[in-house]
Parts: structure tokens; sequence; C-alpha cells
């Protein structure tokens, strides 16, 4: 019953920091944005970290759960680096732009 309720939880949490993202993008402040962006990769990829290292010492409580944080930051981690591309690549199509 915990379990559900930390889930519950959970979805409410990523709920109300996708409403705050969509806040930050409409009020213009990227900076912000991009901050609470890759501070969430980082979490992800630290319960990544946290799942991989019980399972390797066998303090694994629940397998399906730790397989979920692995591949959840490894698809966040791979999102943050394609936005990181496609940033440099505007980046230098805009310098190639003659004036």
């Amino acid at each position: 019953m915990q379990n559900s309720l930390d889930k519950i939880s959970s979805l409410a949490n990523i709920a109300d920091s996708k409403k705050n993202l969509a806040k930050g993008v409409g009020s213009g402040d990227f900076s912000k944005v991009l901050e609470n962006t890759i501070s969430e990769v980082n979490h992800a990829q630290q319960t990544g970290d946290k799942a991989m290292a019980d399972i390797a010492t066998g303090e694994v409580k629940d397998l399906h759960q730790a397989a979920i944080a692995i591949d959840k930051a490894e698809i966040s981690m791979k999102l943050m680096l394609e936005v990181r591309n496609k940033a440099l690549s505007a980046y230098k199509e805009i310098a190639r732009t003659q004036l």
C-alpha cells in the first residue's frame, strides 16, 4: 500500500514539475528552465547509479523498479545530449550567417 502511495506521490511531483517547466518557458527565463532540466537529469543519473549499485551488491528489493530507474537515467541522458547537439548545430548555423 505504501509503495502505491509513493508512486502516486511521485507522479504528482512529476506533473507539478512539468507545469512549472511550462510556466518557465512562457516567462522567457531560459536559464532557469535549463538549470531545472539539468538538475532533473542529474537526479535521474544518481538514482540510476544507486539502482545499479544495489543490483551489484544484492540489496535490490524490486528488480523491475531498479531496471526502470536505470532506463530512465539512460533515456534522459540521451535526450539531453540530443538537445545539446541541436543547440550547438543551431549556434554554428547562426555563426555562419553573414550579416
